[in-house]
């Protein structure tokens, strides 16, 4: 029993040595957060079989026989195909137009089922329960609803059926020679192949999520305008009561950030903390970059946050501007190029994590299931009264996101495949700077990742690599 006792308790003592080890490795976190793409979209095609490192191995789609079935009732149409394979796309504005994000279509993508059936043709605020979700929910999603809720929701605005070529492309995967940057550096430093979004659903319920453990029990974006209730205290309220210096940085032509309209009544008080990106390109030279750092991509004019294109089609029509991926990409190289070339003493390319990330998979395919998680809450908070939309009770995570990590303490070709979630960047904190947990969620289930490091003394910047995005402008 005492060999048993110690047995158990070593390995902890372990983790707790290599969590403090590795605190010290960095001083800054800088976390760029992207849109609406799934691990397989983006980074499914990283490495073939031959190319991962000796005794690894990567989660990806290269070398697997994956897809999905045309399960569509034959009473609506007829395609000549039984299914689409996965495939390597190489058009930067795919999957256009925009894929479903709200929780019914997610539902849909991951068990294949549209409940009732009266669903497949109706917006979500006319979806009736249980929003596609089937009953019990299987403890592994089958992922092979993607094509089937592509060509639905195609036919719900456009009033016609997708063709072949048309619906193909929600399969579509990138290779890494159509995104340069981002697969340059997920070789040259650390991708993660197990990290998942918060939420089966939409933008605002992941980065409310990624900021405050919890979504104020929203499960979709719209209406809108009900996130002004949204009084959930984030991980910037607890840096602020520690004295922990922090940002928040945002393209000026999005004229509002993001992070401050989901969160407005505990951020309201901190305007002075939100800055456009300039200033973050002269944070990182001038060495007065914060602790943390939070760097949005324009989201709404001019897009450089990689979401699919959504201009006047499908969803956001409001939003009439264009959408490429390589526009993200160039931003992508701006960010790492900033911290790779900071000269500065206080903050500098040794001392700075960069996280690259996603909010969202966006209804993108990707063939891992989610995982199970914690509510965030047990107890419902006061004035946390309405519940938990559409009767989700916040159990299972979101799909897989890409997520790269740059940082001068890892090696090249690390492959990271411990389980990770987007609260996981909440636990890192509260580690190195001691504050009390949000919730439920990022109390008890994400790993931090502070225990990922695997060198000892951080690489010179030579041995960083360069980067080199694809030509792209709005203007041709």
């Amino acid at each position: 029993i005492a060999l048993g006792a110690v047995g158990s308790v070593f390995p902890s003592i372990l983790k707790n040595e290599t969590v403090l080890a590795n605190i010290d490795k960095y001083e800054h976190i800088v976390v760029l957060m992207l849109e609406n793409r799934s691990f397989d979209n983006m980074l499914g095609y990283l490495y073939s079989p031959g190319e991962v490192p000796p005794g690894d191995y990567f989660n990806g789609v290269a070398g697997k026989n994956l897809s999905n079935p045309l399960n569509i009732n034959p009473s609506d149409t007829v395609y000549s195909k039984d299914s689409v394979k996965v495939y390597p796309d190489t058009i930067m504005t795919n999957p256009s137009p925009d894929p479903g994000e709200e929780y019914p279509h997610v539902n849909t993508q991951l068990f294949g089922t549209i409940l009732p059936d009266s669903n497949k043709y109706r917006h979500i605020s006319q979806m009736q329960p249980p929003y596609n979700e089937p009953f019990p929910v299987p403890d592994t999603a089958s992922m092979n609803g993607f094509v089937t809720d592509y060509i639905y929701y195609f036919k719900l605005f456009f009033g016609r059926y997708p063709k072949d070529d048309e619906y193909k492309i929600i399969m579509g995967c990138f290779p890494p020679t159509a995104v340069p940057v981002i697969s340059k550096l997920a070789k040259e430093f650390a991708v993660c192949d197990n990290w998942f979004c918060s939420v089966p659903t939409q933008t605002y319920c992941n980065r409310s999520f990624f900021n405050s453990a919890a979504s104020w029990g929203f499960v979709n974006n719209s209406p809108s305008e009900r996130w002004v209730n949204n009084a959930g205290v984030t991980v910037y309220n607890r840096l602020q009561d520690m004295n922990v210096p922090w940002k928040v940085y945002f393209d000026v032509l999005d004229i509002i950030p993001a992070t401050l309209l989901l969160h407005l009544p505990r951020l309201i008080k901190h305007l002075d903390h939100f800055c456009t990106f300039d200033k973050f390109l002269s944070d990182v030279k001038n060495g007065n970059l914060p602790r943390y750092s939070f760097v949005e991509p324009r989201m709404h004019w001019f897009h450089n946050d990689e979401h699919p294109p959504n201009e006047g089609s499908m969803q956001n029509t409001n939003f009439p501007a264009p959408s490429n991926v390589l526009a993200g990409e160039q931003l992508i190289h701006t960010v790492y190029n900033a911290i790779k070339n900071s000269n500065s003493k206080t903050n500098n390319y040794q001392n700075t994590l960069l996280i690259i990330t996603y909010d969202e998979h966006g209804g993108c395919y990707d063939h891992v299931p989610p995982v199970k998680v914690t509510p965030p809450y047990l107890n419902i908070p006061v004035p946390y009264t309405h519940g938990n939309e559409m009767g989700f009770n916040f159990d299972r995570s979101g799909l897989r996101v890409p997520a790269v990590l740059v940082s001068a303490y890892f090696k090249k070709n690390t492959i990271i495949h411990e389980q990770l979630e987007h609260t996981s960047v909440i636990k890192t904190l509260k580690e190195k700077y001691g504050f009390n947990y949000l919730t439920n969620r990022d109390e008890f289930n994400p790993a931090s990742l502070n225990n990922l490091f695997n060198l000892s003394k951080p690489r010179d910047r030579s041995d960083w690599p360069e980067t080199h995005p694809r030509p792209y402008s709005y203007f041709g």
